[in-house]
Order: structure tokens, then C-alpha cells, then sequence
């Protein structure tokens, strides 16, 4: 038999390749592999491969992005916002403020703060005692207290926290910052999505899509429930060396041939760059994901010993891994959808309750995220986001009840590391933490700002589809240059 796989595969009865796809064992791994096997003559039938870094548009504070994103709307009255007024009020109606925000229309009576609210750190942040964690990292943080969401329903609030848009189906920001900047390692993803091990966010995968952007900026989902990230990297045991070399090869050259047929079907040069990013990926995740390398001192830093935050915790030290190795952009879920009993922090039964719980898996986590990028100089060059869709009303969802119902017109999030200010706190809520008194930052605001960090001009990131110059920040967004260092 000849050696060239051109000549084997003239001499092969015709065959459609949807056909050969569905019966080979090599799958789509193995068109990755086998467009490894000629990767030169591969990259001239596919423009700017993935593993380019492209240029920012101006010098960037941030190489990196880690974003902790807390479904389900952390009360900002019972974390960071302190509001002393809420106890004179206790009990009482909440009147004059318009209409109800609230999800489920069910006003009820002021409620004071369950938890013990004190200062912190030279900044003098106040914490309160929910997050005794998180409260020894506020003077590496710049708060932002006067965030404000455009939809009081989870599912498309948690969309434009992450897309810009309340509608699904807009590249998420992580896909933006994976098409403007491209990748530091080429074998690894420019962007991975780390859930919850108890469930997806509201609105499942689409909260890391690419959108119109090509494919292979989408986020890559690790199976964060498995000891096993990514499916389907390994090869099958009973296939034979031989035989899969044989067939990657067989492959390659139907790709090569492929490819030259289609010059200009970016859809599918998007594809085979995946497919090959996935092959090597083959050797990168094992050990990028093997947390049994960690010494103990780290493991305990992060709590892997506590069963509460056993999971959320691996996902922060994996989150340390990958940013070490090149990864771009690596989003944190904590919480996922719904659920009875709640997974996340929507606490419309029982705030305490609930915000117990969820404190519980995320707040020593998140502050050995912190912790540990600073001691590892890498905070100079990382930022760390930690959002989430819209905080919660201060009055009870309903009459003699201990829940909040949802409340997007005020709520609070933070930055830390690269560029930002430390000890920081930007903009005021009124007396009661119902609504933004002083320098509302929109999402656009926040998506501008941290585009802006990445050296990413937010009006000049665009791409081109269905007649419009999409963006991140669609028509609107300005830069907060107050939390800015």
C-alpha cells in the first residue's frame, strides 16, 4: 500500500463524510489529532489560527480575568452596603419609593440586616458577618455600590451581566475578550467556564456563548462534577495504536482536501481550529486540572477540607491553574438555577437561611483566590470581578416573612488586582439601599471598564453582522475612571 494518503484515498470507493464520521472511532478528537498530524498545511487553509495573541489597542493594566459570578442576586443589604437605617425602619411600611421592583409583587415590611455589619481594614470597609473572609481582603478592592440590571428576572438579567444583552443568543464577554486578544496558550482554551457542581446558571450554556462571533471563541465548560474536565479526550482503550494513527491520518488528508474545496467557509475553518485546539488539550487539561500537585498548605487555604465548599473551592484553585498557564478568561459560577431546596443565593423564603448556605460554599473560596494571586505576584496583572444579576429589595417579600424578593435598581459588585484601586468605594445607594443616590454604574458602565483594563477600547471592539457593528456594550456604556488606579 502507498504510503501517501492522497493516492489511498483516490483508490477508496466513494463515500460521503458524513457517513465515514458516523462510523469511524476516532470522532471528532480524532479530527483534531489528524489535523495535528499536517499543522502547516492546515494553518495555509485556515486564516489567523486560534493560538494568535492579537495586539490590545492600547497598553493593558490586565492580561488575565477571573469573574465569580453568584446566581440567583446576592442581597447587597445583608454583604457590603450597610444601611443602620434599616433597623429605625424595621417593621415599617416602605412608602414613597415608586413602584415595586420586586419579581413577585409582593411588598411586605422593612427588615433589618439579620447579620452584624463592622469595619474592616485600613479602608474601613464595612462587611458584615456573613463573609469574615472576604472581609480581611477589602483593602485590595475596589467596591462599586451603585450597580443597576435592566430586568428583575434571573434568566435574562444573568444574560446581560454576561452578554451586555437581556436577550440570549449575544457573544458573552468572555467570547469578546477571546476575539479581540486571542490566546496566550495555544494549548489551552482563551476561555473556560467552570460551573457549579450543583447545576448550571439560569439560562444554562448561553450564559458562555460566542454568539455570532466564530465558534471557537465560545467559553469550554468543564465537567466541574467529574474528576474527568473535559469528555472524550482520551483514546478508547480497545483501539489499537496502529489503527488510530491510521486513521488520523486518513483523516488529515480528507480534511486538507475539505478545506481547500471550502476556502472561505469560516464556519468550518472555526471548527477544525476547535478540533485542534481539543487535541491538545488531550495532554494540557490532565494536567492542568490535577489539583493533587497543590501542597497541602494551598488546599487548605481554599478550604478543600470543608465539605460546604469542597467544590466551589476546586473550581478557584483550577481557576489559579489555568490563568497561570495562559488562559484568558476563566469564569467562576457559584450557584446554579433554581432548584427546591435553592442552590443559589435567591433567598425569597428566608434570606438568612439562605445566604447562610451559599456564604458557606463561596466566601473562603473567593477570598483565597484573592489571597493566593497576591502572593504569587499575579494579582499586578489579573483582575478579579466578582458580580452578580441584582441585589434584593430591603422590605420582606410579603407580610411576616424573612425573605427579599428581587431588586435590580440597586445592587453592589467589586474588582480587584490589575488597575484598579484599593480600598475603593464608588457610588451610594439611598438610606435604605433601594435606589442609586450617587454615580449609577449601568452593566455597560462595567463591561466598558473592564474591556478598558484589557486595553480594549469597548466603541471600537466590534463585529459586523446582519448590518450592524455589534459591541459588548451595544450603544451605551462609559468608563467608571474613579475606580481606576
Amino acid at each position: 500500500m502507498s504510503d501517501n494518503p492522497r493516492r489511498h484515498l483516490e483508490a477508496l470507493p466513494i463515500l460521503s463524510r458524513r457517513h465515514f464520521l458516523a462510523d469511524t472511532a476516532g470522532g471528532l478528537v480524532g479530527i483534531a489529532l489528524a489535523w495535528l498530524l499536517d499543522r502547516e498545511q492546515s494553518r495555509a487553509a485556515t486564516p489567523r489560527g486560534a493560538a494568535a495573541s492579537r495586539p490590545p489597542h492600547f497598553p493593558a493594566k490586565a492580561k488575565r480575568v477571573v469573574q465569580i459570578f453568584c446566581c440567583g442576586g446576592v442581597s447587597h443589604l445583608d454583604t457590603f452596603d450597610y444601611k443602620p437605617e434599616l433597623e429605625k425602619l424595621h417593621g415599617k411600611t416602605l412608602e414613597g419609593r415608586g413602584e415595586n421592583l420586586g419579581f413577585f409583587g409582593q411588598p411586605g415590611r422593612v427588615m433589618k440586616s439579620p447579620y452584624e455589619f463592622r469595619q474592616h481594614g485600613k479602608s474601613g470597609s464595612w462587611v458584615s458577618s456573613l463573609l469574615p473572609h472576604l472581609a480581611g481582603c477589602v483593602d485590595d478592592v475596589s467596591f462599586i455600590h451603585s450597580m443597576f440590571a435592566r430586568s428583575n428576572n434571573h434568566t435574562p438579567a444573568t444574560f446581560q451581566m454576561n452578554s451586555g444583552f437581556t436577550l440570549n443568543g449575544f457573544p458573552s464577554m468572555g467570547a469578546w475578550l477571546s476575539y479581540g486578544l486571542g490566546t496566550e496558550n495555544e494549548n489551552l482554551p482563551a476561555f473556560v467556564v467552570l460551573p457549579d457542581p450543583r447545576g448550571l446558571a439560569a439560562g444554562g450554556s448561553i450564559n458562555w456563548t460566542s454568539g455570532f462571533l466564530p465558534a471557537n471563541h465560545q467559553g469550554v465548560q468543564f465537567r466541574t462534577h467529574s474528576r474527568e474536565p473535559v469528555v472524550d479526550l482520551n483514546t478508547p482503550a480497545n483501539i489499537p495504536p496502529a489503527a488510530r494513527d491510521a486513521d488520523l491520518r486518513l483523516l488529515a488528508a480528507m480534511n486538507r482536501e475539505f478545506a481547500a474545496a471550502q476556502a472561505g467557509d469560516d464556519a468550518f475553518a472555526a471548527r477544525l481550529r476547535s478540533y485542534e485546539l481539543a487535541a491538545r488539550m488531550q495532554v494540557s487539561i490532565p494536567e492542568a486540572s490535577d489539583l493533587d500537585s497543590e501542597s497541602e498548605a494551598t488546599k487548605k487555604l481554599y478550604g478543600l477540607e470543608v465539605e460546604a465548599n469542597k467544590g466551589f473551592g476546586r473550581n478557584c484553585l483550577m481557576a489559579r491553574r489555568l490563568l497561570e498557564r495562559g488562559v484568558r478568561f476563566v469564569q467562576i459560577y457559584n450557584g446554579g438555577a433554581f432548584g427546591s431546596p435553592r442552590i443559589n443565593w435567591d433567598g425569597h423564603e428566608n434570606l438568612k437561611q439562605n445566604h447562610d448556605t451559599q456564604a458557606a460554599t463561596m466566601d473562603q473560596p473567593v477570598a483565597a483566590l484573592i489571597k493566593d494571586l497576591k502572593q504569587r505576584a499575579m494579582l499586578e496583572d489579573t483582575l478579579v470581578i466578582w458580580s452578580t444579576e441584582f441585589g434584593r429589595s430591603p422590605s420582606t417579600q410579603g407580610l411576616n416573612s424573612p425573605g427579599r424578593d428581587h431588586h435590580p435598581a440597586a445592587f453592589t459588585c467589586f474588582l480587584a488586582g490589575a488597575g484598579i484601586k484599593q480600598g475603593y468605594h464608588h457610588g451610594t445607594t439611598d438610606e435604605v439601599g433601594y435606589s442609586v443616590a450617587e454615580n449609577k454604574v449601568t452593566i455597560p458602565d462595567f463591561h466598558a471598564t473592564i474591556l478598558h483594563l484589557l486595553g480594549l477600547d469597548h466603541e471600537k471592539l466590534t463585529f459586523y453582522h446582519n448590518g450592524i457593528n455589534r459591541r459588548l456594550t451595544d450603544v451605551h456604556g462609559r468608563l467608571v475612571k474613579q475606580v481606576l488606579a
